[in-house]
């Protein structure tokens, strides 16, 4: 709403651009600090117009859990089941409540899938018919949208990319198709679930790097040259400085790693001890480091070994990719070196400091060569914010690197910066950019500091394109790591399976009245049987195939193959990347695999009833059975519908009577 920047790492701008859209339909300012779940929402935040695009997506799943197996050719009977199962899911009522995408995540996985059933049922048909082409194109824009909305999205994304891939394989070998129609169709299935939804998954971060023109508190993870392109911050402080730097320029040098935190190349007075706590040496030479916050010991100026002048000539002599350069600490005049000493936390790499020339056999060592990393030429000049350059040690081939240990008191915390060896490869670590810039003038020293002192007055912006923002925004979000690695709520995905945990999602402050994340225990223990009964059977009848026994019709056996590609599928591909990734897991991970499941439960249920009860009495038997089990989901529902809208308020008795797993956290005030 204020158009500030922001980087979020659970995924693509897209869903937060339709939360702000509702709530810029209501009418919200954007004065709000979202800082506390839980938190009292002033009266100038439209609570249900932020609401409704959640609440609206998590409504239409299930009309569209009923047309699935519609087009997956099951009966009406099925399809209703599978519309009241995702009806009565607690867990999915609760998500789809508040401000959280996950519904709107499960919306537009159901609707990609559903598009791709319809324009498959088509093809056998009406190829290439307006509404044909309707379901192919709707199917690629509902994956785009489910990716720009979290990122696993993707998983479903690449089940129908997979699953499109085989249909057109069969159609290859179809002799009634010609060449020119088997191109046709492969060139529409790329343009329609490719090249559509990448240049929609590029535009939603168009929009959003469009409309988000103002610095922020989240800009300073990006690279100087992206902060630079914002409206405020650091654009207000390079606004007019020189593009090119010159021998007797004076600039600040930014690490591009920006881990474990950003921060510039420093040094001060202090010195480093003469032994260190384990008993190794040092040179006792000045401290170079690497400080996290502006400052006027940030400033080094470049400087020509062959002259002796500080300042820049006119006109100015710009230093080019190659060239070797002394690099001179402003306020103190020495020059950055390094040698074949240990550097103080990393003993396997070289210390970084200021000469101080004591008269011992122990030289100045302080060439650099300016090494231009993403240079077009070798004849590239080194310029401000949009150069990343490493300094390569003349004497011993050592490159300038943030190490990110913190040093000791005597080094105030800083970050160490190291020489590490050039045949360890090449790592951010060791790449560098002018941040803040300016052509020095003083040659005296007294006139020098004040000029250091004083502010920076180029703009960039216009250099940085689209694309470069948008690789730099992309991998930063794919790359960012929450430092919250324990939640109070966190799980694991073995514990969604048995729902072994749950999440407090709000407490009323006088009552007993709550709302919890928790799942229809009938519905999630049901869905883990009809996946088991799945496979197992699914196994069956591939033996008994194999031995050329059919237990079930051709067709019923492609109508269960073919749900099981979608059902199974679906729930394999949205949980089981989750035991690789490393990062805070939460109980909502685990709802777009939960949905897929309750699909194949009316599935299963079907099959079980016009394959395997062959008789009248064990079909009535089984219908009874269905019912019975039907009126247990309902029940669940109703025991647990006051965590779920957080209303009527319990007991505290009733509170405990609810607490059905001993891991389930429901609050219970003390008396």
């Amino acid at each position: 709403m204020k158009r500030i920047f922001f980087v979020d790492d659970s995924g693509p701008p897209f869903g937060h651009m339709l939360l702000a859209l509702g709530g810029y339909l209501g009418g919200f300012d954007g004065n709000f600090l979202w800082n506390r779940i839980g938190a009292e929402y002033s009266m100038n935040v439209p609570v249900w117009s932020l609401r409704l695009l959640p609440a609206l997506a998590g409504a239409l799943c299930v009309p569209l859990a009923y047309q699935i197996l519609v087009e997956l050719q099951f009966s009406h009977c099925a399809a209703l089941g599978a519309a009241l199962l995702i009806l009565l899911e607690n867990s999915l009522i609760t998500q789809s409540r508040f401000m959280l995408l996950e519904s709107v995540l499960i919306f537009f996985i159901l609707l990609a899938v559903l598009s791709y059933l319809k324009f498959y049922n088509l093809q056998r048909h009406s190829s290439f018919s307006g509404s044909w082409w309707f379901w192919l194109l709707l199917t690629g824009v509902a994956c785009s949208c489910a990716v720009g909305v979290k990122y696993m999205g993707l998983f479903t994304y690449m089940l129908l990319l997979a699953i499109a891939g085989l249909h057109f394989w069969h159609m290859i070998g179809d002799q009634n198709l010609s060449n020119v129609s088997l191109m046709c169709h492969f060139l529409a299935r790329g343009l329609a679930l490719i090249i559509i939804p990448v240049a929609m998954y590029l535009s939603f971060f168009y929009v959003h790097l469009t409309l988000l023109y103002r610095s922020g508190p989240h800009d300073q993870i990006m690279t100087s040259a992206f902060q630079a392109s914002l409206e405020g911050g650091l654009a207000r402080i390079t606004q007019g400085q020189p593009l090119e730097v010159a021998y007797g320029s004076q600039i600040t040098l930014r690490n591009v790693l920006g881990k474990p935190m950003q921060c510039w190349l420093h040094s001060h007075t202090n010195t480093y001890p003469i032994r260190y706590e384990n008993g190794r040496g040092s040179s006792h030479q000045q401290q170079v480091t690497c400080y996290p916050f502006k400052d006027v010991n940030n400033w080094w100026i470049v400087k020509d070994p062959g002259m002796q002048q500080l300042v820049v000539s006119n006109p100015p002599r710009p230093v080019r990719h190659g060239h070797i350069v002394q690099l001179v600490h402003g306020i103190t005049t020495r020059y950055l070196n390094t040698h074949d000493v240990a550097a103080p936390l990393s003993p396997h790499s070289q210390e970084v400091s200021c000469y101080i020339d004591y008269n011992i056999s122990m030289p100045a060592q302080n060439l650099w060569r300016v090494e231009i990393v993403n240079r077009e030429s070798d004849t590239d000049v080194w310029k401000t914010i949009l150069s990343e350059v490493r300094f390569v040690h003349v004497n011993t081939s050592a490159v300038l690197k943030l190490s990110g240990a913190s040093l000791p008191e005597w080094g105030y915390r800083q970050l160490e910066v190291v020489g590490e060896k050039l045949s360890k490869g090449y790592h951010q670590s060791m790449v560098w950019n002018v941040e803040e810039h300016r052509y020095g003038k003083s040659q005296e020293q007294k006139e020098r500091e004040v000029e250091l002192h004083s502010p920076t007055q180029m703009d960039i912006s216009k250099n940085l394109s689209f694309m470069a923002k948008f690789t730099e925004l992309q991998w930063k979000i794919l790359t960012l790591k929450n430092e919250d690695t324990e939640h109070k709520y966190s799980s694991s995905a073995l514990d969604w399976i048995t729902m072994d945990t749950n999440i407090a999602y709000w407490l009323h402050p006088t009552s007993g009245a709550q709302i919890h994340l928790l799942g229809n225990v009938v519905t999630w223990a049901s869905a883990n049987i009809a996946a088991l009964v799945y496979t197992c059977l699914s196994l069956w009848y591939l033996v008994r195939r194999r031995r050329k026994i059919y237990d079930i019709p051709e067709d019923a056996w492609q109508l269960w193959v073919s749900a099981g590609r979608i059902c199974v599928g679906g729930w394999a591909v949205n949980y089981l990347p989750f035991f690789l990734m490393e990062k805070t897991l939460f109980l909502y991970h685990y709802l777009p695999a939960l949905t897929f499941q309750i699909l194949l439960i009316p599935i299963v249920l079907q099959h079980l009833s016009d394959h395997l009860c062959r008789s009248l009495l064990l079909k009535s038997m089984f219908s009874a059975l269905i019912v019975a089990w039907f009126s247990s989901v309902y029940f669940v529902y109703c025991t647990f519908r006051p965590v779920t809208y957080g209303e009527p308020s319990l007991s505290v008795t009733e509170l405990k009577d609810l607490r059905w797993k001993d891991s389930w956290n429901i609050l219970i005030r003390k008396q």
